[in-house]
């Protein structure tokens, strides 16, 4: 299944909800209100445990190496690892060393009860993947970005963490452009819109404690809004955006010298193509038409993002989320397209020259 969402067959139901949108490939469930934690646990079909429990191998070599004599089957223990297991299943999520600390599903929500003190947060998604050795969980806060008169930008919560050794737990702030559905991902050179948390003794105490670490609630959302509306007031012409975009959609440092020595021949196709489709992105949609956007280095930041979350086809949502959400291309790009935003906000179409 290219979705990879659980399966719970016991329950007949795919492991994923969603407020009034479609769901996931249109699968799982829609609910009508923004239910609590408790509610959205058992919605997406979180409400199961995990436990470390030890692991066996088998010697099964023939007795003296004669084929007529039985097996000798002794149960060795497997020191220093264990296997994480689903209770409610008893399905193996993975092999982990003896150090790793189980964070249970419920306390993924309670981090973000904590943010607010469980009063308006609002839970728009939540889901599992494969075995259910991965979850995931957006929500959204109760206050907007505003971003000149009309532009709302809504600021949402994700969260995602897995029970097979893989991976940290990853908690990030996630401004979302309404008009467009646009994820505007920035890191501030201050602080990360994201803290990282490893499966350590200490893991859950840390969670708790995220939202201190990443300045959510407050810091990073009032310095966007500035940063945002400041942008919306430089224009930018249509060769500065093309080139803007281009240095942000660089996969290497020798494209990056071409586009700096103007050889647009030596540049392949699909990335000449992956330029244009951001670039058609920028003069045609909608989205990119409002008095924010239109020639702004706002629209220039959005047309980098539009890109990626509207126009760019991905394997499967899986993928997407990887990319636009985890560390992935689609991150790193739209961070590097702010980056060059905030540079020509600060020295002009000059900055574009030294990067």
């Amino acid at each position: 299944m290219a979705h990879n969402l659980n399966y719970n067959e016991e329950q007949n139901k795919f492991a994923f909800f969603s407020v009034q949108e479609k769901p996931w490939h249109g699968l799982g469930q829609i609910v009508d209100q923004y239910p609590t934690s408790a509610e959205a646990i058992k919605f997406a079909g979180l409400d199961y445990t995990v436990q470390k429990r030890s692991l066996f191998t088998y010697d099964t070599e023939k007795q003296n190496g004669d084929p007529g004599k039985d097996l000798i089957i002794s149960e060795i223990k497997v020191n220093n690892y264990l296997a994480t297991v689903r209770t409610d299943t008893d399905t193996v999520l993975g092999v982990v060393g003896k150090d790793y600390q189980v964070v249970q599903n419920i306390d993924a929500f309670s981090f973000f009860d904590s943010i607010v003190g469980g009063d308006g947060i609002l839970y728009e998604t939540a889901g599992a993947l494969g075995n259910g050795e991965r979850i995931f969980i957006t929500a959204k806060l109760p206050s907007y970005i505003s971003v000149g008169k009309e532009d709302l930008v809504e600021q949402y919560l994700f969260l995602t963490t897995s029970h097979d050794g893989y991976g940290s737990i990853t908690a990030a702030f996630t401004p979302v452009r309404i008009v467009c559905n646009n994820t505007l991902n920035a890191a501030m050179h201050s602080y990360s819109n994201a803290v990282k948390i490893r499966h350590t003794a200490n893991a859950k105490e840390r969670l708790e404690q995220a939202h201190k670490v990443m300045g959510i609630a407050s810091r990073l959302s009032i310095e966007l809004e500035q940063i945002f509306n400041n942008w919306t007031k430089v224009k930018i012409s249509d060769p500065e955006l093309k080139k803007l975009i281009q240095i942000a959609l660089v996969p290497n440092k020798e494209v990056l010298q071409n586009i700096r020595l103007g050889k647009e021949d030596e540049l392949s196709s699909a990335y000449l193509n992956m330029c244009d489709a951001a670039f058609n992105y920028a003069m045609v949609s909608p989205s990119q038409r409002m008095e924010t956007t239109k020639g702004t280095l706002f629209g220039a930041y959005n047309a980098v993002t539009g890109y990626y979350q509207n126009v760019r086809k991905f394997k499967n949502e899986e993928a997407k989320l990887k990319s636009l959400l985890l560390g992935g291309t689609g991150q790193v790009r739209t961070q590097t397209a702010f980056n060059l935003c905030r540079n020509f906000y600060r020295n002009g179409s000059e900055s574009l020259l030294l990067n």
